[in-house]
């Protein structure tokens, strides 16, 4: 088997195994299932007897006696109320399987993605993932809840009429068998030209929310440009080109009903014509009842076969979905190999001790062969020989070094693309670097584990991310266990405190749409007062003033530097006012370091850094 063929295979056989979580309410579905189709079948097969045995001996009666047709009657309402019964359970267990598939899904794509590394985010856009969180897990509704017991009930159900065809008249079920063949030829060649066009308006369903999400970001960026045309035209494209896949696949699909539908009048004309034949050659038995029966069997054979073959399209698009929730779910999830990680302690008698209390004081902790080993987390930094590239052939980094003392302010200014932001994204392990290694208070940062690591430093960057909640939970978000009178603290340092109380409703204002209501200073000390109620050894500084004016930075620098007392900095920065008082500045060119000192030793140089400073390029 071709690879092509097999992976709707392998990606159905992943999907039932979360169907297969529910086996006791399935059971209990397929026998509710088997009891309707039993019970249609019956009540088809039973009008042989009632036209026979009941029916046409009342005809030929000069005293009619219909006690005997109530009972057959009541008999017959039995059996199909036993069906619609049957028939009403296992749809509303199906509900209840479905929406657990659904959920137990969505779950395991969201814990999934909580794992994944910051590369994965680079190269795919937001509004695809998000298509596959709701298109695509919506195409596997229809599927579990309809086409799957649709399927069973079938199969009971052409099976069952089969037999019972059998009983009645061979000769007559040849007939349908042949009238069958030719259902299942025109499904074969109808349904599998649209499956292809299914499976490609899925991927183009994706690339159209991707491009509608990155235009509603945008939107500001589009007017000021006045770029409403063009990115219409653009969008007509992509629309366009959905368009006709879904055309193409529906087109397909809407004609297979009808002829289905059609083949099966044909089949039931041709019954009634070789059935009134050979009734009235008194051939094989066939009798008015035998007629009406075989009649009302075969409806019921061709209907569950018209049924399947309708539901071979929602079978595929929902395919087609479950591969990109599986693509999504099969992404390697981000590596982590370290065993140090960041405890909160305090001295007993000259020896650092884990500490129940707030944390004051944080240390690493290694573990040992002989008990735990405690290295107070200073925040000294140091980059040995380090190089990197976000691809092999394109390096961004080249030997970077550079020693960063506990306490100390380190800056890094420099043109766009300098590799600036590479630095501090690598301190953070987004991204594993190629060659060197980093060292955090002498352990490398490769045997620290991340989520330790990433909770010693506190990070401020350009792009402020705010999430719909109270300006309590918001600034918490630092540190979830953190006081109320540690947040109203750590606003205060970030000079928050004064606007906040300002707000309607003060620190229980709810802030909506990534804090639309704010200013962008306004959510920039959010952002600031959440990196300051986590109380880390470092802070990361990226463009943290940059969409800040002039009057409110002043304010901001303020709460930063009292912010910044006691802890590693590094700063990147595009203004050089707030760069000034670093005790060492890093001037970055091309991926590497081409001058470092203080600012009135650089300035003296008259190298690159006084060109930035004098505004030159």
């Amino acid at each position: 088997m071709t690879k092509k063929n097999s992976e709707p295979l392998k990606t159905a056989l992943r999907l039932l195994r979360y169907i297969g979580r529910y086996r006791a309410l399935l059971a209990f579905v397929f026998l509710c299932i088997i009891v309707s189709s039993v019970a249609g079948v019956a009540g088809s097969g039973f009008i042989e007897t009632l036209v026979d045995d009941y029916i046409t001996p009342l005809l030929l009666s000069e005293r009619p006696e219909f006690s005997a047709l109530a009972r057959a009657v009541a008999w017959l309402a039995l059996v199909y109320a036993a069906g619609i019964a049957a028939t009403l359970f296992y749809n509303r267990a199906m509900v209840t399987i479905t929406q657990s598939v659904l959920k137990k899904v969505r779950d395991d794509m969201f814990a999934h993605m909580q794992s994944l590394p910051v590369r994965f985010f680079d190269r795919n856009s937001f509004g695809d993932l998000m298509s596959r969180y709701t298109n695509d897990v919506d195409t596997l509704q229809q599927m579990i809840s309809q086409s799957i017991p649709q399927a069973f009930s079938s199969a009971i159900t052409i099976v069952a009429v089969t037999c019972a065809m059998l009983l009645i008249n061979p000769p007559l079920t040849l007939l349908v068998f042949a009238c069958v063949g030719l259902m299942l030829l025109v499904v074969r060649q109808v349904g599998g030209r649209s499956a292809r066009h299914f499976m490609a308006q899925q991927k183009m369903l994706g690339e159209v929310n991707g491009y509608i999400e990155e235009m509603i970001n945008g939107q500001k960026v589009v007017k000021v440009f006045c770029r409403e045309e063009e990115v219409k035209a653009v969008f007509d494209a992509k629309n366009d080109a959905l368009a006709r896949q879904a055309a193409s696949a529906n087109r397909f699909a809407n004609i297979l009903m009808p002829i289905m539908a059609n083949i099966g009048n044909l089949q039931y004309v041709l019954i009634a014509v070789l059935g009134g034949a050979l009734a009235a050659a008194g051939v094989g038995g066939v009798t008015l009842g035998a007629i009406g029966a075989f009649l009302s069997l075969s409806r019921s054979f061709a209907m569950p076969i018209a049924q399947i073959s309708m539901q071979i399209n929602s079978v595929v698009m929902a395919l087609a979905g479950a591969e990109r929730i599986f693509q999504l779910l099969d992404e390697e999830t981000e590596t982590d190999d370290g065993v140090v990680t960041l405890a909160a302690v305090e001295e007993k008698g000259g020896i650092l001790a884990p500490s129940q209390a707030a944390a004051a004081r944080w240390a690493w902790r290694r573990p040992g062969e002989t008990g735990a080993e405690y290295v107070e987390a200073r925040g000294q930094v140091e980059f040995r020989g380090v190089n990197f590239g976000y691809t092999e052939d394109k390096p961004v980094l080249r030997d970077i070094s550079l020693y960063a003392k506990p306490g100390q302010k380190i800056a890094f200014v420099g043109a766009t693309g300098a590799g600036k932001t590479t630095v501090t994204n690598l301190l953070n392990r987004f991204y594993e670097i190629t060659e060197g290694v980093v060292l955090f208070d002498g352990v490398p940062i490769g045997e620290i584990s991340k989520s330790a690591l990433r909770r010693s430093l506190g990070m401020v960057l350009q792009d402020t991310r705010l999430f719909t909640g109270s300006v309590w939970e918001n600034i918490r978000y630092g540190r979830l266990d953190a006081t109320d009178e540690e947040v109203v603290a750590a606003a205060r340092l970030a000079n928050a405190h004064d606007f906040i109380e300002r707000l309607p409703e003060g620190y229980d204002t709810v802030i909506d749409g990534d804090g639309g209501s704010l200013s962008q200073g306004q959510r920039q000390l959010l952002s600031i007062a959440r990196a300051a109620v986590l109380s880390p050894p470092v802070m990361i500084l990226d463009e943290a003033t940059s969409s800040i004016d002039t009057r409110t930075e002043a304010i901001v620098q303020k709460g930063m530097d009292s912010l910044m007392e006691g802890r590693t900095v590094f700063v990147i920065a595009h203004r050089l006012s707030t760069v000034q008082n670093a005790k060492a500045i890093m001037v970055m060119e091309q991926g590497r370091v081409i001058e470092r000192g203080d600012h009135e030793s650089l300035l003296a140089a008259k190298g690159r850094y006084y060109q930035l400073y004098q505004g030159a390029d």
